[in-house]
């Protein structure tokens, strides 16, 4: 009789670590910055380089355009051109801070309750570059304010990227039209 509990205990403990352990992750190198200011953040920025992933291959003119929800959550709005189906392409999902909200660590999420770790790991005190690290060395981007960014800026992000234990000889370079 109690043996028939167990199988629908585990399963349900399963489930629950799973969507527990889902999200707010962070590479062992990376520290989220801190005196993070979520309003400076708002707005929208251009992906200036990441390195790929299957929800955005083939994307250039790539954006991200964060804003206030009325829960406090912020809102995602990514889009990107899709040059191999010559077509836009977009995902709208909604982060929310990890721990503290003037700390950097934040998760993200596309997929329900699913959520994924997004830290802003280095940005300048104009909140015109940010560098992203996702929850492990598979995820990574460059973002900025403008469709290009300073070379002194990209060198300075890169070699943070390399100290965390990015490979950033595999980084895509986002192209931007003139137009968008």
């Amino acid at each position: 009789m109690k043996n028939r509990y167990i199988v629908p205990i585990l399963i349900g403990a399963g489930i629950g670590l799973a969507l527990y352990s889902c999200g707010g992750g962070i590479p062992k190198k990376a520290t989220a910055v801190t005196n993070f200011d979520s309003t400076k953040y708002l707005g929208k920025w251009y992906e200036i380089a990441r390195l790929d992933y299957k929800w955005e291959r083939d994307l250039d003119n790539v954006t991200a355009e964060y804003s206030l929800n009325e829960d406090k959550t912020i809102k995602v709005d990514n889009k990107g051109y899709n040059f191999k189906k010559s077509k836009w392409e977009q995902s709208v999902g909604k982060a929310k801070f990890v721990g503290k909200e003037n700390i950097g660590m934040l998760k993200v999420s596309f997929f329900g309750p699913f959520y994924s770790g997004y830290n802003v790991v280095l940005i300048d005190p104009d909140y015109k570059y940010a560098l992203v690290a996702g929850e492990s060395l598979e995820y990574m981007w460059i973002l900025s304010r403008e469709k290009t960014i300073p070379e002194s800026v990209k060198t300075d992000f890169l070699m943070k990227a390399r100290e965390i234990g990015y490979n950033t000889s595999e980084l895509v370079w986002v192209k931007h039209d003139k137009t968008n």
